[in-house]
């Protein structure tokens, strides 16, 4: 059980770490979630938000967060 605690306390770090910037940067990401490739469609009774390219982004990054712990840990 030790690995596993070992990875949910890495993850909380991460999480805490990504908390602190966005809650002391979050002006500064005002363009993330408008970025080209993003659906966004507004209508009288209707609004439909699709942000592809920002998910691609976001996972890149993940992938790229997870690949460095599993390499160094």
């Amino acid at each position: 059980m030790q690995p596993i605690g070992k990875i949910i306390v890495i993850l909380g770090v991460i999480l805490v770490v990504i908390g602190l910037v966005v809650w002391l940067a979050g002006d500064k990401f005002s363009w993330f979630g408008h970025l080209p490739g993003d659906i966004r469609v507004e209508k009288k009774n209707m609004r439909f938000y699709a942000p592809i390219t920002s998910m691609i982004l976001l996972s890149i990054l993940l992938s790229l967060v997870m690949w460095l712990v599993r390499k160094f840990l």
